[in-house]
């Protein structure tokens, strides 16, 4: 399946059985993934038609011409962006078949239970146990942090220490949990900017089948990895119009604000544009990269140049506006279903990039990753490659 005259039909053929104007989103959204309309990359069965990835862009914009309905994705941004590809890669045939169509129609939100309060950038030194039963299923105890989207999650991707003898990369085991187990606890993170997108959960003998646990036991932190450069790829590599994210509002308040422009604020608007542009080009040609494979650690230089212009164009915006710039519209505390960081006005963009250099991966971490496994550099020196996790001081 690579032509793009033949996906056309096949989407023209969904359109024709399954009419947008008269057909219940979820219906059709079911009907699509049925139909390996998708995501044209994945497997047959699968949502897909193992097609090439460029082709998704021939089924999209036939589907937005007539109208049809999308699946939300910035609702289940972890899902899609993390847990599908983790789940394709290392799950079994059984929880491809159970976890992938919800997913995608977004019948089930997925979350992401990886930091904790001690191992946030350094996630190996993770402490979450799980404990393997006589009965082969797991009990897992222990907290995890930041978690956007919680307490609208049915599913979770978690990582836990198994075996506490090991070095620590060594002893971990990735698991699928049930949000709604009796021992998932889930309370809200209030942030800077008043809402809790964010939370911390609490995990307290919660009983995990060894059914939902993906790759092999001790592999955890390979598994992890998959799940680690999507994430990274989902947060700088997104598609974006030209003057998408950040840059379109503080542009948008330059040319309806003229009162407001200095030769100090032009200059530095001109050149942020300019990156903005040449990120946003980066970020397609990464994407179009991923056709050939997995993505790799290029996904981390995409997610430091997000951070750091969202942090920087948001800054001018705001002194851009100059008193106006100091106010706040809402400080009402939310639980919000979706992230928008470009949402709502200049002083919530300010506050909410700051998390931008610390969510997917601190910009310190990523520093690393990129020196070590992009451009070759050696790497910084670590006294604890060998030491099992049970002796790390802590």
């Amino acid at each position: 399946m690579s032509s793009a005259e033949e996906l056309r039909r096949l989407t023209r053929e969904l359109l024709a059985a399954q009419p947008p104007a008269s057909t219940d989103r979820l219906d059709f959204l079911r009907a699509r993934f049925d139909a390996g309309l998708a995501w044209v990359h994945y497997p047959e069965g699968l949502g897909g038609l193992g097609a090439p990835r460029s082709l998704q862009a021939v089924v999209d914009a036939e589907l937005e011409a007539a109208g049809a309905p999308d699946n939300d994705s910035r609702r289940n941004g972890i899902g899609l962006g993390m847990a599908a590809p983790t789940i394709l890669k290392y799950g079994t045939e059984e929880q491809k078949q159970r976890y992938l169509r919800p997913l995608w129609t977004g019948e089930e939100v997925w979350c992401q239970l990886f930091s904790e309060p001690g191992a946030g950038s350094d996630l190996a030194a993770l402490g979450t146990r799980a404990v393997r039963q006589d009965d082969g299923d797991w009990v897992v105890n222990g907290q995890k942090v930041w978690t956007s989207g919680a307490h609208n999650s049915r599913w979770a991707i978690l990582i836990a220490r198994t075996d506490p003898d090991v070095p620590k990369h060594a002893g971990i085991t990735y698991f699928v949990c049930d949000m709604t187990d009796p021992g998932v606890e889930v309370r809200p993170l209030r942030q800077i900017t008043g809402e809790a997108e964010f939370n911390e959960v609490f995990l307290t003998d919660v009983r995990i089948p060894d059914s939902r646990r993906l790759g092999e036991i001790g592999d955890g932190w390979r598994v992890a990895q998959t799940t680690l450069n999507n994430e990274r790829v989902a947060i700088g590599g997104m598609r974006l119009p030209r003057e998408g994210g950040m840059i379109g509002p503080a542009a948008r308040t330059w040319r309806e604000r003229p009162e407001l422009r200095t030769h100090d604020l032009h200059q530095r608007l001109l050149k942020l544009w300019v990156e903005s542009e040449v990120a946003r080009l980066t970020a397609e040609r990464l994407r179009q990269q991923l056709v050939a494979g997995q993505p790799g650690p290029e996904g981390a230089g995409m997610k430091l140049a997000f951070a750091r212009l969202n942090q920087e164009i948001s800054g001018l915006e705001v002194e851009l506006l100059g008193e106006e710039g100091l106010s706040y519209d809402d400080w009402t505390m939310r639980r919000p279903e979706l992230v928008d960081f470009t949402g709502r006005e200049a002083g919530y963009r300010y506050l909410r990039s700051k998390g931008n250099s610390i969510e997917g991966g601190t910009t310190e971490v990523l520093l690393n990753i990129v020196a070590e496994r992009v451009l070759g550099l050696p790497a910084e020196p670590r006294t604890d490659k060998d030491v099992a996790w049970k002796d790390l001081a802590r």
